[in-house]
Order: C-alpha cells, then structure tokens, then sequence
C-alpha cells in the first residue's frame, strides 16, 4: 500500500496531513503549500500566465493543469480540491470566472467575464445535519475544443458542452449542448446548429 491509500485510509492521519495543507473551514491552501509545492507538483505549460489577482485554491492531491499559451484572468477562483481542473492550450479563462473541479477544459476556449463552471454539489438529504456537513458529490464538466462561454454563465456538474459551440451570456447550462450548436437561455436550449452537409447554421425550431 501507497503513502497516499495509507492516508486516505486513516481518518486521523488523513485529518492531520489535511489541517498541514489547509488551514480549519478554509479552501485556501496554506502559504508553505502554494509556494514550496504546487510550482512543483502542477503542470504550467510554455507561456501561460496566471494573472497576480487570481486566487489559486489548488491542492497536490488533485491535478491542475494549465496549457501553453493560455492565460487565467484577474479576480478568477480555481478550486481542485474535489476534482481535477485540466485547462487546454491557447485558451483564456476570462475575469471573474469560477473553475471548481472536477472540469476539463479544452484548447482554444475562451470564457468571457464571470462564468461558473462547478463539478461540485453539496448533499443535502439528511435532514437532521446541516447542509455543509454532510459531503459533497462530484459530477465531471468538460468543455471541448475551440467553445465560446458568454458572460454570466452558469454550468452545473455533469454537463459536457461541445466542440465549437457557443453558450450565450447569462445562460444556466443544465444539460449536454450537442458540438457546433448555439445555446442560449435558463435552461440553457439550443437556438442553433451548424448543418455539416449545406455548410450553413441553422435555426431549431423550439417546441413549447
């Protein structure tokens, strides 16, 4: 048995090294942790930046990752602590998004201000504790190569979102958004697909 199954099967020695990284009812790793561990442990490709505003909640025991030439922009939260957060190349996480894993993210994406993407829930339905404490559950978001996220976004866990779709700004995307399709709405409903055989896009007729 791995040093990491010793501890995730010691309650107390999992309690222990967990109040080591971050500090008690805190997301926030600790400052030995941002500084001496996660340059190390996590992948930052060539040229990618991560602007000085952004706050980094990120853990050694989940990945993140951040591909060539993508940039993530002041006053946005990346949380692995529940999931893995996996960012392409070539894309931009825009200024105030919300990136709580598990999430992939592909290349070529951009997000635009203020968009929340969460790969978490919290368990609610034991009654006699409160909500914070009984757990959470994860659900994986992947948003595939070359997608447009508007503004004011919401994603929930579980959503794949397509390649080269766009999601209009202030969208609540609660299901799977087909590739090459234009969603828009909360619910967010496709409004657009793009017909490979004409080479046009082309409006979808909603049903009431």
């Amino acid at each position: 048995m791995g040093l990491k199954e010793k501890i995730k099967n010691n309650k107390k020695l999992k309690t222990f090294v967990y109040w080591l990284l971050v500090p008690k009812n805190q997301a926030r790793p600790r400052l030995w942790v941002q500084w001496f561990v996660n340059p190390f442990y996590h992948k930052k490709g060539k040229r990618a930046t991560i602007r000085r505003r952004t706050r980094m909640d990120v853990l050694p025991w989940n990945t993140f990752e951040l591909g060539a030439d993508s940039t993530i922009e002041d006053f946005s939260t990346i949380n692995n602590g529940v999931g893995a957060v996996q960012i392409g190349a070539r894309t931009r996480i825009g200024l105030g998004n919300t990136i709580i894993g598990p999430v992939t993210i592909g290349n070529d994406v951009r997000l635009a201000q203020n968009v929340v993407l969460s790969g978490l829930n919290h368990n609610y339905e034991d009654i006699s504790k409160p909500i914070h404490a009984q757990g959470v559950s994860t659900a994986p978001i992947v948003v595939e190569e070359e997608t447009w996220i508007g503004a004011n976004t919401v994603v929930v866990a579980g959503v794949t979102i397509g390649k080269h779709s766009i999601v209009a700004g202030g969208s609540v995307v609660t299901k799977d958004v087909p590739a090459y399709s234009v969603v828009v709405g909360n619910p967010a409903r496709v409004f657009k697909t793009y017909n490979l055989e004409s080479g046009t896009w082309e409006r979808v007729s909603q049903k009431k």
